[in-house]
């Protein structure tokens, strides 16, 4: 959890994470959306890829990027949980 949440602390990030909300991505087209070096986005997709929050398939010569929902689901269900929504009362109905 704890890669989870610092690798969405950097805005670059967060922005490769939006736009993989879209569909997978290859390296090249990530990169070409960023006025940064090729070493500097690959290790922003490293972390993403360390917390689970992306994965990496190959595609012929290049490599694609896939966001990971799953692990995007478990750090919103923490969130959740720590503010307390979604919990249900102890009067609450079923």
């Amino acid at each position: 959890m704890n890669a989870l949440f610092k690798a969405l602390s950097h805005p670059v990030r967060r922005s490769i994470i939006d736009m993989l909300r879209k569909g997978p991505m290859a390296s090249g087209d990530i990169a070409a959306a960023f006025d940064m070096s090729w070493p500097t986005i690959t290790g922003h997709l490293n972390a993403l890829k360390e917390a689970g929050l992306v994965s990496p398939e190959r595609d012929g010569a290049s490599i694609r990027y896939r966001l990971e929902i799953s692990a995007v689901e478990e750090a919103l269900a923490f969130l959740l949980q720590m503010t307390g929504a979604g919990r249900k009362d102890p009067g609450d109905e079923p």
